[in-house]
């Protein structure tokens, strides 16, 4: 069998081992030399990198608290609504047990109190009067007095005459 000849297209075939191996070293020469350079780029490229990240966390930090912020002040307004839709309830449920068992309401009581007011005022008015004259009250009073102890004197003298 006769071996195919065919044409290569690769140049390290046409290099000695000698060549390719001193290639090798010529290149890792290179990398050694720019290594301290490829050092330093991928310092910076990674300081970007974490200042940017930071930038997005701060972002997204701030978003997330002010997402929160808002539930939390909605559900604030939702709970102190339902708060008050409780207490007016209990309110009226009270309100209706006391009328139930004849408990005066406490509009039935500001009226009455303000009914009282009024006599009282009507009372001071048509007093005063009488008031002004306390000659006459003090001049009754002492008649009333002096009429009582008369018909004891008679009594008492009464007895002597007997005895």
């Amino acid at each position: 069998m006769a071996k195919p000849t065919h044409k290569t297209d690769n140049p390290l075939a046409a290099m000695s081992p000698q060549q390719v191996w001193l290639a090798g070293l010529g290149a890792m020469a290179q990398a050694q030399a720019r290594g301290t350079q490829a050092f330093e780029a991928l310092v910076s490229d990674g300081l970007s990198f974490q200042r940017k990240s930071q930038e997005q966390a701060q972002q997204r930090i701030h978003e997330a608290t002010e997402q929160l912020s808002s539930m939390a002040h909605n559900m604030g307004q939702q709970a102190s609504g339902r708060i008050d839709k409780l207490e007016h309830l209990f309110e009226d449920r009270v309100a209706k047990a006391l009328q139930r068992l004849g408990m005066p309401s406490m509009a039935d009581i500001v009226a009455l109190s303000e009914r009282v007011s009024a006599l009282e005022a009507q009372l001071q008015a048509t007093a005063k009067p009488t008031q002004a004259t306390p000659s006459r009250v003090s001049s009754k009073a002492s008649a009333k007095a002096a009429a009582s102890k008369a018909p004891a004197r008679k009594a008492s003298s009464a007895a002597r005459k007997k005895a």
